[in-house]
């Protein structure tokens, strides 16, 4: 694994003009329109970069882009690898090693999930403050290395404390309500029966999702900092009889875009 990783990073140092960013950002679902507001670009199709998965998802465009947010220089996956497509939890967070490699040190994540949160409504962007994780399998079972991190790693602090109260302060400024909650990790790709969403809100569950779980625990394994947001997509329950598409998915993400985008991109230019 160690020598894929140094491949593909040693691929992208060739290919990217300008210094290597300290900053990722993984875009999920109807968010990956956020690049619009990324100066300088530089497109990398995800079939051109050695050892890369490719994404197998409608809304997910396959490319990775080098450019500047916010006065920082960043990378941004527009769109990401889910354990439900086919892929072993290594290749799903394979990008997440990668960009340990080129020195990233912040990684902020975007998602969309259905809420059983019963104040959530559609459309809220909620700021994720822990996980559980209910994926089969773990991304770090198997051999560790110790040049990647510790072979038990705390998880103490998912979700940079530091990163939320400013992201607060941003969201206050700027009048932008925000919720804050734990997100549920599920493998997908079925949505989520109304007993399955009573069993994740019994469980401490605010929102549900098929992704981000694991590439936190990859960024945390590597010593990054994690910023989280969800973008609240449909709502479940057992009292919820609304039946969720990913079309409504990705409408109802692209909607609460410039939310998440102005919270994002300034949060960016004061991490």
């Amino acid at each position: 694994m160690l020598a894929k990783i140094n491949e593909t990073a040693e691929f992208l140092r060739g290919k990217v003009s300008g210094e290597m960013p300290k900053t990722a950002i993984i875009l999920g679902t109807g968010l990956g329109s956020l690049v619009d507001f990324i100066e300088d670009k530089q497109y990398i199709k995800y079939s051109d970069i050695p050892n890369f998965p490719v994404s197998t998802v409608e809304g997910h465009s396959g490319n990775l882009i080098f450019g500047t947010l916010g006065g920082k220089r960043v990378i941004a996956m527009q769109g990401r690898f889910h354990y439900y497509e086919g892929y072993d939890m290594k290749q799903v967070t394979f990008p997440v090693r990668v960009f340990k490699a080129l020195g990233v040190d912040t990684l902020f994540v975007s998602n969309a999930a259905g809420g059983m949160n019963k104040e959530f409504k559609v459309g809220d962007v909620m700021i994720i403050t822990d996980q559980i994780n209910l994926f089969p399998e773990n991304p770090l079972r198997g051999k560790n290395f110790n040049e990647l991190g510790p072979r038990f790693p705390a998880m103490t602090e998912p979700y940079n404390h530091r990163l939320i109260a400013l992201a607060d302060e941003i969201a206050a400024e700027k009048g932008i309500r925000v919720m804050h909650g734990v997100y549920v990790g599920t493998t997908g790709p079925t949505f989520e029966t109304p007993a399955e969403y009573e069993y994740f809100r019994i469980i401490g569950g605010d929102a549900v999702g098929m992704s981000t779980v694991p590439e936190v625990i990859v960024a945390r394994h590597g010593d990054m900092r994690v910023f989280g947001v969800s973008v609240i997509t449909d709502l479940g329950g057992k009292d919820i009889t609304e039946v969720p598409s990913h079309e409504e998915v990705q409408l109802a993400a692209e909607k609460a875009q410039p939310n998440v985008v102005a919270i994002i991109s300034e949060l960016v230019k004061r991490a």
